[in-house]
């Protein structure tokens, strides 16, 4: 992504050109349950730097390079003066010289052009009455010249140019714009403007940028970049409204250090809490890439206290198969990202900033790494989390061979040291002492297996057997009560675990020729089969630390375990998952027009296992799971999901969407998501390890209301009433509330330029909202003026399509005659 910008201040003003990366936020927001059970280096984008300088255009510097003369009649000596009448060109190297007359000499490299005189050279087009240049020293001058400035798409008009080197110039009087309309809504007047294309820099005096021909800007002093690369330079600032921060401005400063590297710095004055100074840092190498990002305020004038962010980003390939990265966060308190969320971005409700250093090796069969994964976890204070363990540190190994002889063999071991400290909140949690909630301690988990598959045309089988064998040695038993949990005291410091899991996997794919909605097709019907045998092994006095209740669906149904994140429990299971899809292929293009998939697990044995505080179940059949997608027309496609219990006559969850796009820069979509809340203990507390309850409605719209007027905006209201936990260990109900609304107005103006307006407002805690209302006025080939809202739009409103799309990045050999 390419950023002109510019900014106006009282004394000098400068235009900066800058790649930027697309993710820059400090911490990734996983659930408490599978905080940690990332894997593996993390590869950081660092868009717009390049690590060599790839294809380059190498320059001939002999004075004797031949020069190519074409004209409908020549006259003269060849070896001194040659004048060139009707469609004269000279040629020399890479620039074109052409007019009705020329008069060349060759001695001195003089070409006096006379006549629709025409300047050819990388791109860049100088037309004029008539032109005197030399080749040879590749300078020059002429009168009432228009420019078009290679690939960028901008032109100007001068009252006169001198051409003093194949990268410098000067123009007199000159208005530049840059887009290619033939009569732009935006250009910009200066006294003289210089440039220099080995700089990427133009230089204009006195200037003024008039919109709609009406001054809104002025600037004694002014840079631009004048070709589509990276420039140093202020960027245009961006400003908003936010209700926890005030009004706000911000204007970075770019500093374009190499072709690997570059820096921002962020000076960002806030209303309500003062001027923050903020920078990134971006580097990229042939074996290596990262970032670096930190903000800084002082005194914060509404808490009196110092506020800061950090984060750092870096992988790096070692060689001969070793690779490390790090990924550390940090922020000064649990309030900052509610504070500070930047316009458009919703980041208040990060909640886990890890802190993560990695060291692998890997090759086709075996990889193993050791990594340590610690959180600073941003507690809201209405309704307070549990934070993950850490594991410091953390070893795996993982091997598997694939078709030997016919077997898959895998093995999955990890070593683990697990250990929670809670920083603040140790006072909200029953059970805690020393600043400890559990047991912290060590486990080691081995998993070997071996796999057959089957595979014929048509069907496949594919038994799987393997051994699953977990250590635990545990410390810090503090002899809190955790009765509150449904569990007993006195357990081990030391306990293992060995089960042996086996598994049958089959299913049959049929065809046969069908329409549907008048058009050929193909449908399918694809019946799978999954057998689970696990043996019973008591778990109850074994320790949880990374492992909570997976949420039902036809992908968990056909998993070895009801349990994710770790392998804290491995529930019994003598069990059958039977599922049936059927689909409707057209028969020209293979595009999927209609699917639809329904299950059910029948079980054999009653569950043993659980979780602390979790009730077995008890039914011989799982809820029913449907599914069921359409691509009904061209423009329109829908979605619909459930699961229901067949026991107590209810749907579980629900899931239905919908999106009808008819045309370009238009769609509407609405969607309707359904949880039902999750069982509560006697004593009030909410089972952890159960997906919450979620009862939501959400429209989202793109939408024309002229040819020139869109609207944009996106609704999600909660009707969701279930209990929840307050800081008080007390249940409360949650009201009814509108979690986030958008809405926004966009204009696309006649001729390169487009108006937006968006207001947004959104939930950063229990009961807090902040409401933010931003504008840009974007100018092509030029920038935008205020806070850029395009993210936003494109996150939330499914299937948004700017107004104004992005220029077709050209070359250097455009308009090459």
């Amino acid at each position: 992504m390419v950023r002109s910008l510019i900014l106006f201040l009282a004394g000098a003003v400068s235009v900066a050109q800058a790649q930027v990366a697309t993710d820059t936020s400090a911490g990734s927001q996983p659930s408490a349950a599978q905080a940690g059970s990332k894997k593996g280096a993390q590869e950081v984008e660092v868009l717009g730097l390049r690590s060599s300088p790839g294809l380059r255009v190498h320059r001939l510097t002999s004075d004797q390079m031949p020069a190519y003369l074409e004209a409908d009649t020549m006259d003269g000596d060849p070896d001194s003066n040659v004048t060139l009448t009707g469609r004269a060109q000279v040629r020399r190297i890479d620039t074109i010289l052409k007019g009705d007359q020329i008069t060349y000499r060759r001695a001195s490299g003089e070409v006096d052009s006379q006549g629709s005189a025409r300047l050819f050279r990388e791109g860049t087009v100088v037309t004029g009455p008539a032109m005197q240049y030399n080749v040879d020293n590749e300078s020059g001058q002429l009168s009432s010249p228009n420019f078009w400035l290679g690939a960028t798409g901008g032109h100007a008009q001068a009252q006169h140019a001198d051409i003093f080197s194949r990268s410098t110039m000067r123009l007199q009087n000159t208005t530049y714009a840059g887009c290619e309309c033939a009569q732009p809504s935006w250009y910009i007047k200066s006294d003289s403007v210089d440039m220099d294309f080995d700089e990427n820099e133009g230089v204009a005096r006195n200037g003024v940028l008039y919109f709609k021909d009406v001054p809104i800007l002025a600037s004694p002093y002014m840079t631009f970049p004048i070709k589509k690369e990276r420039k140093s330079g202020l960027l245009l600032p961006t400003y908003g409204s936010t209700s926890r921060s005030g009004f706000e401005i911000m204007t970075p400063y770019y500093f374009n250090l190499a072709p690997n590297y570059d820096a921002t710095l962020y000076p960002r004055l806030m209303s309500k809490r003062g001027l923050q100074l903020g920078g990134e840092f971006r580097y990229l190498g042939s074996n290596y890439a990262g970032i670096l990002q930190g903000t800084y305020l002082p005194s914060d004038n509404q808490t009196g206290e110092k506020r800061w962010m950090y984060s750092s980003r870096h992988s790096q390939n070692l060689g001969d198969g070793f690779y490390a990265s790090w990924n550390v966060n940090g922020v000064s308190d649990d309030n900052y990202y509610r504070d500070f969320s930047t316009i458009g971005l919703n980041e208040a409700s990060t909640t886990y900033l890890p802190r993560q250093g990695l060291v692998g090796w890997s090759n086709s069969y075996w990889q193993t790494s050791v990594q340590v994964y610690k959180y600073q976890t941003l507690q809201d204070p209405d309704a307070p989390i549990l934070p993950p363990y850490d594991k410091v540190p953390e070893l795996s190994l993982k091997g598997q061979r694939y078709d030997f002889h016919g077997f898959d063999l895998e093995l999955d071991s990890t070593a683990t040291r697990f250990q929670r400290t809670l920083v603040g909140a140790g006072e909200e949690f029953p059970g805690t002492k020393n600043g400890h909630y559990g047991p912290d301690g060590d486990r080691l988990q081995a998993y070997p297996s071996i796999a057959f598959p089957i595979v014929r045309p048509g069907w496949y089988i594919t038994p799987k057997v393997g051994y699953n064998f977990t250590q635990y040695q545990s410390t810090n038993w503090f002899g809190g009560d955790w009765n509150f949990l449904g569990t007993t005291s006195g357990y081990p410091s030391s306990i293992s675990r060995g089960l042996p899991i086996f598994s049958v996997d089959s299913g049959m794919t049929f065809e046969r020729d069908t329409t549907l909605f008048g058009k050929d097709s193909i449908q399918t019907l694809e019946p799978r089969l999954y057998y689970l045998r696990v043996p019973y092994r008591d778990q109850s006095r074994m320790p949880v630390y990374d492992t909570s209740l997976a949420d039902f669906s036809f992908a968990q149904a056909f998993e070895e375990n009801l349990y994710t994140g770790g392998w804290d429990r491995i529930a019994n299971a003598n069990q059958l998952t039977a599922a049936l899809t059927t689909r409707w292929l057209d028969a020209n293009t293979g595009f999927e027009r209609l699917s639809a998939s329904v299950g059910q697990q029948v079980y054999f044995e009653d569950q043993r296992v659980t979780l602390p505080g979790e009730t077995p179940r008890t039914n011989v059949r799982s809820n029913f799971l449907a599914e069921t997608s359409a691509a009904l027309t061209d423009t329109l496609s829908t979605t619909v999901s459930a699961q229901y219990d067949p026991y107590n006559s209810r749907f579980q969850q629900g899931l239905v969407s919908a999106r009808w796009s008819p045309q370009r820069l238009t769609s509407i979509s609405v969607s309707y998501r359904y949880q039902r809340d999750p069982p509560v203990l006697s004593n009030g507390v909410q089972q952890a390890y159960l997906p919450q309850g979620q009862n939501q409605v959400s429209l989202a719209f793109q939408w024309p209301f002229t040819q020139r007027l869109y609207g944009v905006g996106r609704i999600d209201y909660s009707m969701h009433t279930g209990p929840i936990l307050n800081s008080d260990n007390q249940t409360v109900q949650d009201s009814r509330r509108i979690t986030q609304a958008i809405a926004g107005l966009e204009y696309k103006g006649d001729c390169c330029w487009t108006g937006r307006v968006v207001f947004q407002r959104y939930a950063v805690a229990t009961d807090e909202v902040n409401t933010a209302v931003f504008f840009q006025l974007e100018l092509n080939g030029l920038g935008a003026l205020g806070t850029d809202p395009l993210k936003l739009l494109r996150r939330s409103i499914p299937g948004y399509e700017s107004v104004n799309p992005p220029p077709q990045p050209g070359t250097s050999f455009e308009r090459y005659e």
